[in-house]
């Protein structure tokens, strides 16, 4: 019974550590799985895109009630409109707000319906399509994000700005894309250079800044430009500058080359700039009484060198072009948040435009690069290979009517061309009579004057 007893005793202790193990086990089970679920609501709360700003025109002339036409004094407005353009792939879809009026400034603005207040650890991408189907010469394109301190009545060109991003047209040459910064009260242009489309097609334009202080520009959703902030904007003075207080040394010599001391000059160097003239005769009525002591006039001396200046060799002593040395910029400052925007609340067409008819559409402020992506595949390029195909049917159809009028105003210079040659050669058959008329005429004459020949 002992035994027995104690053998009971040994199994429950043992089924005990089991369950206090298992029960162990299902806890960390638990809490792993609480991480999992946690760890999925962070990916989601991230991955849902912040949509600061979106118009696509859907309600037609429901945008007056969202964008603010400027009444600034001193400037000429055009009227804009609601329309889809020539070509289209969906009328209704594809319309956009479009310049009506030639040789006129555009003003109007919209409130974001989320203000950016700080792209801290974000990305910010704003992104809009245009289209140029006037065959645009010169003009603007473009967008600008303003900060709250906008007086969106007074919008002007001179107001100030966060960003300025679009293409820009003027002339065949300036064809650039603008991506304009506003840094400290300075408005910092790209230093590399990004060309615009300058077709009739609509074109979808990205600019995106990321938390890394890297860009890319994006031109119908491909790579077009990108690099880093800090290297191409001038938003940082340089580290170092030229000592303002260095003066080049008075012993320094800057001079490459020097006169050679062992050439001389030549005994028959010297000869006069110019010579009597040896093939001048005195005239034969030269009065030397009258006239005074004649005198040849002077030529240039062929054997004439200019004035003797040794030749020059390489100075051995050439320290080569004086430099100031360098020393820390005390303006000097690193700023590791250059991409950082706040205070981002509205966003505005501001341009000059001498040929009206651009149509601006699809805009989109947000923070989620995989986002505007996937909308402008889901949007811009479904409707820009519609629209190229219309596009490309209407410039058939006027392919075929111009070469119809060829081949009409062809056939008409072949028709009069031959009806004038034909009226050539009805002129040419009515000389040939009126000659052998005359020969007749000159045959009877001569018979005549034979027969009173004869009977004299």
């Amino acid at each position: 019974r002992v035994n027995c007893h104690n053998n009971n005793k040994q199994w429950y202790q043992r089924r005990v550590r089991e369950l206090e193990v298992c029960c162990r086990s299902c806890t960390l089970t638990m809490a792993k799985l609480q991480l999992i679920a946690i760890s999925c609501l962070l990916f989601l709360a991230r991955s849902d895109p912040t949509v600061f700003f979106r118009e696509d025109f859907a309600d037609q002339d429901g945008w007056t009630s969202r964008w603010v036409q400027s009444e600034h004094s001193g400037k000429e407005f055009g009227k804009l409109a609601i329309s889809a353009g020539e070509f289209f792939h969906d009328e209704e879809k594809d319309a956009g707000l479009k310049t009506m009026e030639n040789a006129r400034f555009y003003g109007v603005s919209s409130e974001l319906s989320t203000p950016v207040e700080s792209t801290e650890g974000k990305t910010l991408v704003v992104q809009f399509s245009v289209k140029h189907e006037q065959k645009i010469d010169c003009g603007g394109g473009y967008l600008k994000l303003f900060p709250s301190s906008l007086d969106q009545k007074d919008l002007h060109g001179d107001a100030p700005y966060n960003i300025m991003f679009g293409p820009d047209i003027c002339g065949p040459s300036a064809r650039r894309v603008h991506v304009i910064f506003n840094y400290r009260g300075k408005n910092l242009l790209l230093k590399k250079e990004i060309r615009c489309k300058d077709d009739e097609l609509t074109h979808l334009y990205t600019l995106i800044v990321r938390a890394d202080n890297t860009y890319e520009v994006r031109i119908d959703n491909k790579k077009e430009q990108s690099g880093k902030l800090e290297e191409d904007w001038d938003f940082l003075e340089p580290k170092e500058i030229a000592d303002p207080d260095a003066t080049q040394p008075e012993d320094w010599d800057d001079n490459p080359f020097l006169d050679d001391p062992e050439d001389s000059k030549p005994e028959d160097w010297e000869q006069p700039e110019t010579i009597p003239d040896p093939d001048a005769k005195m005239p034969e009525d030269w009065d030397e009484d009258m006239d005074g002591e004649w005198e040849p006039p002077v030529i240039d001396n062929p054997d004439f060198k200019g004035e003797w200046r040794p030749k020059q060799i390489d100075n051995p002593n050439y320290q080569g072009e004086w430099e100031p040395a360098m020393i820390p910029n005390p303006n000097y400052f690193e700023d590791e948040q250059l991409y950082l925007q706040k205070d981002i609340k509205y966003v505005g067409i501001d341009i000059w435009q001498v040929k009206a008819g651009s149509i601006f559409d699809n805009i989109l402020i947000t923070d989620d690069e995989d986002f505007a992506r996937n909308l402008a595949k889901e949007t811009f390029e479904v409707s820009a290979a519609g629209e190229k195909e219309k596009k490309d049917a209407k410039d058939e159809e006027e392919r075929k009517k111009r070469e119809e009028e060829r081949k009409a105003r062809e056939a008409a210079e072949a028709a009069a061309e031959a009806e004038d040659e034909e009226e050539d050669d009805l002129d040419d058959d009515e000389s040939a009579f009126a000659e052998d008329a005359e020969v007749e005429s000159s045959t009877d004459d001569a018979e005549a004057k034979a027969e009173v020949k004869d009977e004299l």
